[in-house]
C-alpha cells in the first residue's frame, strides 16, 4: 500500500512552514493564502480564533463571511450533534426531509417573494448557476446582464457574468453577457455626480445596452446589492428599483445575489435589495446560512422553480446535517435580533474609521453598510490603487492580532465581515487595532518617501 501522511502523528511535530511546504505540493498554485507567513486555525471560541502556534485574534472576516455568528456556537453545535447521533447524515431529496421542509418555510417566508420556493444546493457558486438557468430556461434566451466589478462565483456560468477580471480565467461563456454601470462612481465621468443623476446615467446606459447590444428578450439582471470580491463597493440606495423599472417593461427578471449580503448583515435589510425598496424574482444565499456548514440556495417564485420540466436534484444540497446547522443559525441570527447589533456595530466602526481618513493619506475612501465594510488604500502622492500597501496594512493588523480580508477589481481593499455576534467592546476593540495598523503603514509610506 502507499504511503501516507498521518496528521494526527505530524500535527505536533511539524511546523507551519512545514505544512505550507506540503500545501504547495499538493494544492494549485491559484489557491492562495493570506500572509508573508500563513497561519493555520486550530480553534475558535466566540468570535476569536487561536493559530497552531498560539496566537489568538479577533476575526473581522468570518472565514469570508460564514461563521457568521462566530465559533463553537452551543446551539448550532447541539443541533448538528442531535442530528449525527441519529446515525442519518445524508439521505438525499428522494426522501423527505423535515429539516429542509422546515429551513425552505423559514427562507420562503423571510424573503418577500410571493408564492416563494426554496431549492438548496452546496454553495454561492452553485446557487447562481440555478438561478441562472431558471431566468434562462423562463425567458428562453441565453441574454444576461450583469454589473461591472461582480463576482457570482468560481463556475463556467458563475464566471462569465462575473465583471472582475482577476477571476475570470478565459472569454468562453455559455451566456451571452452584457455588463452595466452601476457600481463604478470612482470613474472620472462619474465622480462627481449626485445619487441621483449617477442612477439617471446608470438607468439611460440600460435602456441603451438593450436597445443597442441584444435581442430585447433578455433573461434577467443578476446583481449584488453590495459587491463582495468587489471591494464592497456598491450602488446608491435605489438604483435597483429605478433598474426594475425598465427590465419590467421588457419582461426580464431580477436575481439578487444576497451570497454576501443575506441574513441582517448590512443592519438596514434582512437581505441586501432592501435598501433599493425592490422585491427580485429570486435571490441566491450561501456562506453564512450555515454557520460554516455547507449550504446555499436559490429562493424564487414559485412558478419559476416549478417552471423546469426536466427532473433535478441536487445530492448533497439540503443535507441532513447542514439544515440542521442551518436552522439552528437563522433561529439564532432572529431570536437575537443579529440585524439590529449589525446596525449598530457597524455603525461604531465605520464612523471611527472615517473620522480617521481625514489624517490618513493613504486612505481613499471608507465604505460599507453594517457589518460589511471597507478601506480603500492609495497611494497618497498618485491617488491610485495601492495593492501593496493593502498588503503592508493586512501584516500590521495580523501582528496586532486582527484577522482581515483584501479584495477590491485592483487588489487595493482591506474588506471586513466580523461576525454579526461582535460585541461592543470587541467593535472598539477590533476599530482600535485598525487604526494602528493604517497609522503605521501611513508612516512606513510617509519615511520611504
Amino acid at each position: 500500500m502507499p504511503d501516507c501522511v498521518d496528521d494526527e502523528a505530524t500535527a505536533a511535530h511539524g511546523s507551519t512552514r512545514d505544512l505550507l511546504t506540503r500545501h504547495r505540493a499538493v494544492i494549485p498554485n491559484w489557491v492562495g493564502v493570506y500572509y508573508d507567513e500563513p497561519i493555520e486555525i486550530v480553534s475558535g471560541r466566540g468570535n476569536r480564533v487561536t493559530d497552531a502556534e498560539g496566537r489568538t485574534y479577533l476575526d473581522f472576516f468570518a472565514g469570508i463571511l460564514t461563521n457568521m455568528i462566530g465559533y463553537d456556537v452551543a446551539e448550532v453545535r447541539e443541533a448538528v450533534e442531535r442530528q449525527l447521533a441519529t446515525g442519518v447524515v445524508h439521505t438525499s431529496t428522494i426522501y423527505l426531509l423535515r429539516g429542509q421542509v422546515r429551513l425552505a418555510e423559514k427562507i420562503a417566508k423571510l424573503s418577500g417573494i410571493e408564492d416563494a420556493k426554496v431549492f438548496f444546493t452546496n454553495s454561492g457558486t452553485e446557487a447562481n448557476e440555478t438561478a441562472l438557468l431558471l431566468a434562462t430556461y423562463a425567458r428562453k434566451s441565453d441574454q444576461v446582464l450583469a454589473m461591472r466589478q461582480s463576482y457570482h462565483g468560481r463556475s463556467f456560468g458563475a464566471v462569465s457574468v462575473t465583471g472582475n477580471r482577476s477571476w475570470k480565467n478565459n472569454s468562453y461563456s455559455p451566456l451571452n453577457v452584457h455588463f452595466l454601470h452601476g457600481a463604478d462612481r470612482h470613474l472620472p465621468q462619474f465622480a462627481r455626480l449626485s445619487d441621483s443623476d449617477y442612477i439617471k446615467v446608470c438607468v439611460e446606459d440600460l435602456c441603451h445596452v438593450i436597445d443597442t447590444t441584444t435581442a430585447g428578450d433578455v433573461a434577467c439582471l443578476i446583481a449584488e446589492p453590495i459587491q463582495g470580491v468587489g471591494g464592497y463597493t456598491m450602488a446608491p440606495d435605489g438604483l435597483f428599483q429605478a433598474y426594475k423599472d425598465v427590465l419590467d417593461e421588457y419582461g426580464i427578471l431580477f436575481v439578487s445575489d444576497e451570497v454576501q449580503t443575506g441574513w441582517g448583515r448590512t443592519g438596514q435589510g434582512f437581505w441586501g435589495i432592501d435598501n433599493h425598496g425592490v422585491v427580485p424574482d429570486a435571490m441566491t444565499f450561501a456562506k453564512g446560512l450555515g454557520n460554516g456548514f455547507a449550504v446555499g440556495g436559490v429562493v424564487a417564485r414559485g412558478e419559476l422553480l416549478d417552471g423546469l420540466h426536466a427532473a433535478g436534484l441536487s445530492t448533497f444540497g439540503g443535507n441532513p446535517i447542514a439544515m440542521a446547522a442551518a436552522n439552528a443559525t437563522l433561529d439564532y441570527v432572529l431570536d437575537h435580533d443579529l440585524q439590529a447589533n449589525a446596525a449598530r456595530t457597524g455603525s461604531l466602526l465605520i464612523e471611527g474609521l472615517r473620522e480617521a481618513a481625514g489624517r490618513l493619506p493613504i486612505v481613499g475612501e471608507v465604505r460599507g453598510k453594517g457589518l460589511m465594510f471597507a478601506v480603500a488604500l492609495v497611494d497618497p502622492v498618485t491617488g491610485e490603487p495601492s495593492q501593496a500597501i493593502a498588503g503592508r496594512v493586512m501584516e500590521e493588523t495580523k501582528k496586532r492580532g486582527l484577522l482581515c480580508g483584501k479584495g477590491g477589481l485592483y487588489g487595493n481593499v482591506l474588506r471586513m465581515a466580523p461576525p454579526l455576534t461582535i460585541t461592543e467592546a470587541e467593535a472598539k476593540e477590533g476599530l482600535g487595532i485598525l487604526l494602528e495598523a493604517l497609522q503605521a503603514a501611513n508612516g512606513d509610506v510617509s519615511v520611504t518617501r
